[in-house]
């Protein structure tokens, strides 16, 4: 069970009019948009369209990052290398840091720790 809360303060997913409200262009009911405006519920209908497909392609990208620093480590260790390279890591961190802030240094934790598992 999730401990998600919105930022109302309800639980994510509870059945309350706010959450539920919003129609679409045939005065349907759209379930999860905020809003009872149609045309408000029809453009956050298509923006989440949008951000779904983002999220599958991010999902898609990770895995296949993971696999290849995965695949980095091992042949280092085959040939008698270190488990880690820090210069390598501290560039990644900087990279995103520098693009994303202090988010950034959390998202490239993250995706380190994907490639070579926790330390």
């Amino acid at each position: 069970m999730s401990d998600v809360m919105e930022q109302s303060g309800v639980p994510a997913g509870a059945d309350v009019p706010e959450r539920t409200g919003g129609a679409d262009a045939t005065g349907s009911v759209k379930p999860g948009t905020g809003t009872t405006e149609p045309m408000a519920a029809a453009r956050i209908a298509e923006i989440r369209t949008r951000i779904d497909e983002i999220d599958r392609t991010l999902i898609e990208l990770w895995r296949e990052r993971s696999a290849l620093s995965r695949e980095v480590g091992a042949t280092r260790l085959a040939s008698g290398g270190t488990r880690l390279v820090l210069s390598r890591e501290q560039e990644i961190l900087e990279r995103f840091n520098s693009a994303l802030g202090a988010d950034g240094t959390q998202l490239a934790l993250l995706l380190l720790r994907a490639g070579r598992g926790p330390l």
